[in-house]
């Protein structure tokens, strides 16, 4: 696994450029010339002073595999900070150094993307698990990880198991960091959100949640809806505006521009000014290249946005999808991050 950066900062330069980067900040050195990893460990003490021995350590055991333990075949999973999705690459080619590049992207290795955009929903709960560690470049060898990423690779990336959450901690390189257990329980509530209310079942929680942000509803009958799940506006009787149009699609294929022209040629229809996309798989580059063009007249929800909105009116929901899925909110400590560039 190799992060593009604590926000997803670098996502978009992994992918156009076709590498993986090692993104500390300030790390201006050709690591190929250290001999053994002690010297690597000698050098982000020299480079970052002020960082304790424990972070220069974590970050010693991280960049080193990067530099001498990859090679060409291995597959790298990028989970995005963007998308809730995960971006499957090749590596085909060894270490590279390049001190003309931008801050954060001097080391880098060469690789071909197998897959962009894939649904954490279709992944299994043992590998998210793995995902959410804290480490920004790690192995992840647990519960033959890498043989069940080929698997479903083959199998048009659909799940190959159905496994139990594993909030054990194991030994290994992948824990050392610990587990970013916000992620973790939104891919659960996920998981039983899609499990439970798949299809129409998804139409109803958007109208929840629109609901309990005080919108009149009119949701469309199960069946063909002619671009139409819910219509929904202010006031007690749904007079007021801005009338918003919605469509739902709760597919494991992100949605695509004709879906969105679909949904502006039904607001028309519906004499609504606005409209509201929500894509459970999320949305292919071509809708997001008109998020500027239809900024004032068109949202985009993708599943961690519908979730957002589901744990911000959660107590607001009716009573019976309260009961469908429970939750409960609790408080936590912020995981430390353990790099010595943050």
């Amino acid at each position: 696994m190799v992060r593009a950066g604590k926000h997803g900062e670098y996502e978009q330069r992994f992918l156009q450029t076709n590498r993986i980067y090692v993104c500390w900040t300030g790390l201006k050195h050709d690591l190929s010339k250290l001999a053994e990893k002690p010297d690597l460990r000698e050098l982000l003490a020299r480079v970052y002073p002020e960082s304790p021995k424990k972070r220069v350590s974590h970050s010693t055991g991280q960049i080193w595999p990067f530099v001498r333990e990859m090679k060409p075949g291995d597959w790298v999973v990028t989970p995005s900070k963007i998308k809730p999705s995960v971006n499957i690459a090749e590596i085909t080619g060894g270490y590279g150094f390049d001190p003309e590049a931008q801050e954060s992207a001097y080391h880098h290795r060469p690789v071909k993307w197998i897959a962009r955009d894939i649904p954490r929903s279709v992944i299994d709960q043992d590998l998210l698990y793995s995902l959410g560690a804290f480490m920004t470049i790690c192995r992840i060898e647990r519960n033959d990880a890498e043989k069940r990423f080929r698997k479903m690779s083959a199998a048009g990336w659909k799940a190959t198991a159905t496994s139990p959450l594993m909030i054990e901690t194991s030994e290994g390189l992948e824990t050392e960091g610990g587990v970013d257990l916000e992620q973790l329980a939104r891919d659960q509530i996920a998981k039983m959100i899609i499990q439970k209310l798949q299809g129409h079942g998804l139409v109803t929680l958007v109208r929840a949640v629109l609901d309990a942000q005080g919108y009149t509803t009119y949701m469309s009958r199960e069946g063909p809806d002619k671009g139409i799940d819910i219509l929904a506006a202010p006031g007690p009787l749904g007079f007021g505006r801005p009338r918003i149009c919605v469509q739902v699609k709760s597919s494991d294929a992100p949605v695509d521009s004709p879906t969105l022209n679909q949904l502006i040629g039904s607001m028309q229809n519906c004499h609504a000014e606005q409209g509201l996309l929500v894509s459970w798989s999320g949305f292919k580059a071509s809708v997001d290249k008109e998020i500027p063009a239809q900024f004032f007249r068109v949202r985009l929800w993708d599943q961690d946005a519908l979730i957002g909105e589901v744990l911000a009116h959660y107590d607001r929901l009716n009573e019976d999808l309260r009961a469908e899925f429970p939750l409960k909110r609790i408080w936590t400590v912020a995981a430390q991050d353990d790099e010595v560039a943050e």
